[in-house]
């Protein structure tokens, strides 16, 4: 019976060791699940601190980012502006510097890239007129030359080499000439072209200088206009040197480019004055016969011991007047003798790049400027007289017995 008791105790102290054992594993379980807890939850809330830090800095970058680009373009814009500034007060500084290409010439003293492209086309014209002319064959009756497979007449050899190169330009709406006075569309946008293809084409066979006139008027018309609404004037010298001769509305001066063996424009000379001096250039001298106060004029000239110089050929007579910066050229009527030269064709071109050369012009027997009739038809004549502005003062009193313009000023021709 003690046996048995004792075996019964040592089951019950085995029992109690077991369950206290099960415990102490339960107990060790629950500790190390609630530590997992804890140091899930941490993880949780350090990963979400991490995070809204995260988010914090890429937010505080962006709007460093988004204050930066505002800065940069603020700079940009100030940049841009103070480049625009810059380009002005050089443009003022060096508009026309001697040596300057044609192209150059043009960046600086005008923005306006579609009157850039015009004068520029315009140039390569004069340049292929040029060549024609220095080797047309000329007889007793004509001067020809090839213009693709066709044989023509120098005049409309270069009348068809101005309209295709206005066309090619992309700039031109309206264009005529004195050989096709209707204007024809061109297809372009910007501006409207007059021009004399070759004044003084009937004396390329004596091998004298003869030229292109032209004007460029804004918009698409020519007519209800006048001179001073041109945005330039230009005139191609075809002699012994080859000049393009040009003056913009809104650039001072006039301004002559020669043409260089490598087939560049290369700016030589700028005239701003138009001096007192000895010089005459007297165009249609039969109006003497009739118009006596023409013919005095003309006798002033000659008893004062002017020096003439005439060729016939406008464009010269009047391109001498702006090289050697003093003299007069006049083309007037009489009742037997009609106007002959155009005020759209060269007339208000002409007086464009006289007046910008600081001369003055006289215009229709009316003491009025060169510049300010109005082009009613495109085949309208008129008379003309350029010069130094003593000398147009001289010719409107001597014609019309008065010169309200020009009061203020005295003549004083000393050479």
């Amino acid at each position: 019976s003690e046996q048995k008791d004792l075996t019964i105790l040592s089951i019950r102290e085995q029992t109690v060791i077991k369950v206290k054992s099960m415990i102490g594993a339960k107990a060790s379980m629950q500790a190390t699940t609630s530590r997992k807890a804890t140091s899930s939850v941490t993880k949780s809330f350090a990963q979400k601190g991490k995070t809204a830090a995260a988010n914090t800095r890429a937010k505080a970058q962006l709007m460093g980012s988004t204050k930066s680009n505002f800065v940069a373009r603020q700079g940009l814009n100030m940049q841009a502006l103070a480049s625009k500034q810059t380009k002005r007060n050089t443009k003022l500084a060096a508009r026309a510097e001697v040596g300057d290409t044609l192209e150059e010439f043009l960046e600086k003293n005008t923005d306006d890239l579609k009157l850039r492209q015009l004068m520029l086309s315009m140039g390569e014209a004069v340049r292929t007129i040029a060549y024609k002319v220095r080797t047309a064959s000329c007889s007793a009756t004509a001067c020809i030359n090839s213009f693709g497979d066709e044989q023509l007449a120098v005049d409309l050899l270069a009348d068809k080499i101005l309209f295709e190169t206005l066309k090619f330009s992309g700039v031109c709406e309206l264009a005529c000439s004195e050989e096709v006075p209707e204007p024809l569309e061109l297809g372009g946008k910007g501006f409207s072209v007059a021009f004399d293809p070759l004044d003084g084409s009937s004396i390329v066979d004596t091998n004298f200088s003869v030229g292109t006139i032209f004007g460029v008027w804004p918009g698409g018309k020519l007519t209800g206009i006048t001179g001073r609404d041109q945005a330039a004037a230009a005139m191609g010298v075809y002699g012994p040197r080859t000049v393009y001769c040009l003056a913009l509305k809104d650039c001072p001066g006039c301004h002559e480019f020669l043409l260089q063996d490598d087939g560049k424009f290369i700016h030589v000379k700028e005239t701003t004055e138009i001096a007192e001096g000895k010089m005459f250039s007297p165009g249609n001298l039969r109006a003497t016969f009739d118009n006596p106060e023409y013919a005095k004029l003309v006798n002033y000239w000659i008893d004062n011991q002017y020096t003439l110089r005439y060729t016939g050929g406008m464009v010269p007579d009047v391109f001498q007047i702006i090289v050697k910066e003093k003299g007069v050229f006049s083309n007037v009527i009489s009742p037997t003798t009609k106007a002959k030269l155009r005020l759209l064709f060269e007339v208000a071109p002409l007086a464009l790049l006289v007046e910008k050369a600081g001369g003055a012009s006289s215009c229709d027997g009316k003491c009025v400027s060169g510049l300010d009739v109005e082009v009613e038809q495109h085949d309208q004549r008129t008379q003309i007289c350029y010069g130094s502005v003593g000398e147009v003062k001289r010719f409107e009193e001597t014609l019309y017995g008065k010169s309200e313009r020009f009061a203020e000023i005295t003549e004083n021709v000393s050479a």
